[in-house]
């Protein structure tokens, strides 16, 4: 009995948390917001990939930060003080964001232009795989200081990707780094996801990154602004003056 409750539950909270993952996803359309959820486990470079990629990013295109971390503003203040609109969610324990936290930090954003909003999660390759947090892409950060073992140990991950980047290439004549191994395992997972090599450290790579996720927040088709009364509630940021 107790078992079977549970996983009612749990199918009702998942079922609650894509409801309202799909009303950001079609609310940030509407604003021509690609929405990118950045996974990675702790340390493997996801704002510094944040950062690099803001380098090469087209002008015409805002970058917007929601950073997910469980204690601590340190990258948020770092983004904002780079002149980047970054918000802070401290999650105090849960390991991943969902998309009612989302939904609720998007009221406190000002997306006055069409752009790419990052949502960097809570660093690990489990619990952020299995929730939807309204993203139109999964971009996942991968290091060859983790080991090339990760896809075949963390499958969710690399298969949900729509794009990976393996960081840090710059250190692969130091480590026991099985390139041919680790592709072999993003392949059987994940046939034909995009795979860009990077180095947070010199910079290589991101220019083809950026471009990439540029090409993709151009084909998002926008909706236009006077539909935003169809949606359940109103999110009022475009008209803020902040």
């Amino acid at each position: 009995m107790h078992d079977i409750r549970e996983l009612e539950m749990t199918a009702g909270i998942l079922e609650k948390n894509d409801a309202i993952a799909d009303h950001v996803k079609d609310h940030m359309a509407a604003h021509g917001i690609l929405v990118v959820n950045e996974m990675g486990a702790p340390g493997v470079g996801k704002t510094t990939t944040l950062k690099n990629i803001f380098k090469h990013i087209d002008d015409d295109i805002k970058p917007y930060v929601i950073e997910g971390d469980i204690e601590s503003d340190i990258d948020t203040v770092d983004l904002s003080n780079n002149g980047i609109d970054a918000y802070q969610i401290n999650t105090y324990g849960a390991c991943h964001l969902d998309a009612p936290m989302i939904d609720h930090a998007l009221d406190h954003m000002d997306l006055d232009k069409r752009g790419i909003l990052f949502i960097e999660n809570v660093g690990n390759l489990v619990c952020p795989a299995e929730f939807s947090i309204g993203e139109h892409l999964m971009m996942l950060v991968s290091t060859v200081t983790e080991g090339s073992d990760k896809p075949y140990k963390y499958p969710l991950a690399f298969e949900k990707a729509d794009i990976i980047l393996l960081n840090k290439v710059d250190l692969i004549p130091y480590l026991d780094f099985d390139e041919e191994f680790y592709m072999k395992g993003v392949r059987a997972l994940n046939k034909d996801v995009p795979v860009f090599k990077v180095s947070g450290k010199t910079g290589e790579g991101y220019e083809e990154v950026a471009k990439w996720l540029c090409e993709k927040a151009k084909a998002l088709e926008p909706v236009e602004h006077h539909h935003d009364h169809d949606h359940e509630h109103h999110h009022h940021h475009h008209h803020d003056d902040k």
